[in-house]
């Protein structure tokens, strides 16, 4: 028989197959990445349990929770459980603080099924400190390096060219911007960082410990970056992105109109053009007030004929209007004052090639 574990740090490089025991309220808040929720209660059983055992303590809730999860609801739970664990010899099962659920769980599957398989100590409480300790570490331990510049000089694409690169957006699902909601929803907070920390956990695995970030606001989306980790961004060394003003246009239109109405299109098919339209529409509705009244209307109309076009010959030509204008009224003049406040920071400037060749150079010089 395998032994109980703690040692997070295996199971999450890893990647070893857990099985979640808790609820699925509590899973829903936040939970780790391939875990699979076969909770020993569900919600209704759960919130039971615990007004007994405030009311009347242990015993008496253990005793509910067994009439709760007794005859075919207990079997087909066991069932699930065996399926789990003969799929999964070498995963492990865990509880929110590896205490009574997962114990519950391991003695009947052993009991009733034969099955020895060991739980997490400390369980999900444990493993998401350990996780957060993972980010702080980073943050005091490693070096970083961030890549800023205007709206739509493709610094995502410039992450994507390294190796030692920690892509926030990818992680948030989200592109950071007003207009940067994708087709699919974002994680929630605890499973943004959650994933944050594995990822620096592999990576530093791997033997990287310079990172490149790209220069993000606190939100990205819904999903906050860890405060250690922001606070950082802000002393954090920065090389700056160039490109002309009509590379930035096609890039923002690929990203934000042609990209995005097909992930819409592929997600809800017919009704995926209305559904892109719609969040394109809003987007500029929620910085309307910082556009101002007159400005607002004046984009406004120029989507609208954009997004007519597109339903009526499927071409997105007309799209470039409204992006440069937002660019060369609305962006460009926020981020240059964000560049200049920032230009004690700036090591390095240029294209993307020279950019993505500088980092390369520079994370090998680190490294020596």
């Amino acid at each position: 028989m395998r032994s109980d574990t703690e040692d997070f740090r295996a199971l999450f490089l890893n990647d070893i197959p857990m099985m979640d025991a808790r609820a699925p309220v509590e899973f829903d808040k936040g939970a780790f990445p391939g875990v699979v929720n076969l909770p020993l209660m569900n919600d209704i059983e759960r919130q039971k349990v615990g007004t007994c055992y405030k009311l009347h303590g242990q015993k008496a809730a253990i005793e509910l929770g067994q009439q709760l999860v007794s005859g075919k609801v207990k079997a087909e739970r066991l069932q699930a459980w065996a399926d789990f664990a003969r799929a999964h010899p070498d995963g492990y099962l865990y509880c929110f603080r590896g205490g009574l659920r997962s114990k519950i769980v391991q003695q009947w599957l052993k009991d009733e099924v034969g099955i020895d398989y060991p739980r997490v100590v400390g369980g999900y409480k444990a493993m998401r400190h350990f996780l957060l300790d993972t980010i702080d570490q980073a943050v005091e331990q490693c070096g970083f390096v961030i890549v800023g510049g205007m709206t739509g000089t493709g610094k995502t694409e410039v992450l994507a060219q390294l190796d030692n690169s920690l892509d926030l957006e990818g992680l948030a699902n989200h592109r950071g911007s007003s207009f940067g909601k994708r087709a699919t929803p974002q994680p929630a907070q605890i499973d943004f960082e959650n994933a944050l920390a594995i990822r620096l956990l592999k990576m530093r695995a791997a033997g990287m410990e310079t990172f490149v970030i790209e220069d993000e606001a606190r939100l990205v989306g819904r999903c906050s970056i860890p405060l250690p980790l922001f606070n950082g961004m802000q002393e954090f060394p920065l090389i700056w992105l160039e490109d002309s003003l009509s590379g930035r246009v096609e890039r923002i239109l690929k990203d934000y109109v042609i990209d995005l109405c097909a992930e819409f299109i592929a997600e809800q098919g017919e009704s995926g053009f209305a559904a892109f339209a719609g969040r394109l529409q809003q987007s500029l509705v929620n910085i309307s007030k910082r556009l101002g009244g007159e400005r607002y209307q004046r984009l406004a109309l120029l989507m609208d004929q954009a997004l007519a076009e597109q339903v009526r010959s499927g071409l997105v030509d007309l799209h470039r209007a409204w992006i440069e204008a937002l660019l060369g009224e609305y962006y460009d003049p926020m981020y240059a004052y964000q560049r200049e406040s920032k230009a004690a920071r700036i090591e390095f400037a240029g294209d993307q090639p020279s950019v993505v060749e500088y980092l390369q150079h520079r994370r090998a010089q680190t490294a020596l």
